[in-house]
C-alpha cells in the first residue's frame, strides 16, 4: 500500500472534530508521517533540484537580469491531497523567498513535515489564552521558535501550545507537508487570522515565571480575517497517489 494511502487510514481512524482522539493515535501519525519523503507524493524532482539549487542572488519581480530578460518569481503552490470533517491534508511548495505570513490554526492541532528544502520559522503562542480579548487589540505572545529548519522534519502543534501562530520563509525551494486536525471551518470558529507584530513593546504587568520579556513581542490581528496584500497562494497538480 502507498505510504499516503497508510497515513491517510491512520488518520481516518485516529482522528475527531475535537482532535487526535489520544496520545497513543497522534504519535501512530507522526511515526507514519515520518516516513513520508517527496517521492511518495510525486516531488522526487522537486526535491533533486532543491538540493542542488544554488541561489542566484535577489531578484525581485519582474526584475530585469543581465541578459535583459524579465525573471518572475513562480507563486506558493499548495497541493491538495484530501479533506474530510476530521482532517486535511496538503503540501506548500514554495518558492526561494517566498512567505507564508504570520498566521493560526484555531482550535486544532497541526502535524507539519519539512520534505525537502529550507526554510526559516518563526513561531508564538500567547501569553494570555483568554478568547474574549477585543478582536485586533494587540497582545502579548511568547516566541516559540525564531530558527532554521531543514528537511526532513516533523513538528507538531497544539491549539494552546507549540507555536499556534507562524510564519515561514522559504530559503531554498521547499516543500512543507500539512496534516489539520480538524481543518479549517469557519462556521464553527476554526478561520484563519493573520497577524503583524505591533509597535507596542511594553511587557504585560505580570508575566509568567518561565517566561522572560525578552521572549516577549506584541501581535496584532489584520482585519476581516485578510492576509497581508499581495500575499497569495496558487493551486498546484498533486502527482502522487490518489486518496478517495
Amino acid at each position: 500500500m502507498p505510504k499516503i494511502k497508510s497515513l491517510c487510514n491512520a488518520c481516518k481512524v485516529s482522528f475527531s472534530v475535537d482532535g487526535p482522539i489520544s496520545e497513543e493515535a497522534l504519535q501512530r501519525v507522526c511515526k507514519l508521517l515520518d516516513k513520508i519523503k517527496p517521492s511518495d507524493v510525486g516531488l522526487e524532482h522537486e526535491a533533486y533540484i532543491a538540493r542542488n539549487w544554488n541561489d542566484p542572488g535577489p531578484v525581485t519581480n519582474g526584475g530585469a537580469e543581465p541578459n535583459g530578460t524579465n525573471q518572475y518569481r513562480p507563486p506558493i503552490q499548495y497541493l491538495y491531497i484530501h479533506e474530510c470533517e476530521t482532517y486535511s491534508m496538503g503540501i506548500f511548495c514554495m518558492p526561494p523567498s517566498s512567505i507564508i505570513p504570520l498566521h493560526n490554526h484555531p482550535g486544532m492541532t497541526v502535524f507539519s513535515k519539512l520534505l525537502y528544502g529550507k526554510l526559516h520559522v518563526e513561531s508564538y503562542d500567547w501569553i494570555d489564552a483568554n478568547d474574549q480579548v477585543e478582536q485586533l487589540q494587540a497582545r502579548p505572545a511568547k516566541v516559540v521558535k525564531d530558527c532554521e529548519m531543514s528537511g526532513p522534519q516533523t513538528t507538531v502543534l497544539f491549539p494552546d501550545r507549540g507555536g499556534n501562530i507562524h510564519t515561514f520563509r522559504a530559503i531554498t525551494p521547499c516543500a512543507l507537508f500539512d496534516v489539520l486536525c480538524p481543518p479549517y471551518l469557519a462556521g464553527v470558529g476554526r478561520d484563519c487570522s493573520y497577524f503583524r507584530k505591533s509597535s507596542l513593546n511594553e511587557p504585560p504587568a505580570l508575566l509568567p515565571g518561565d517566561v522572560n520579556s525578552s521572549e516577549i513581542v506584541w501581535l496584532e490581528e489584520l482585519e476581516n480575517h485578510q492576509p497581508p496584500e499581495g500575499f497569495s497562494v496558487a493551486r498546484g497538480a498533486y502527482k502522487g497517489p490518489i486518496v478517495r
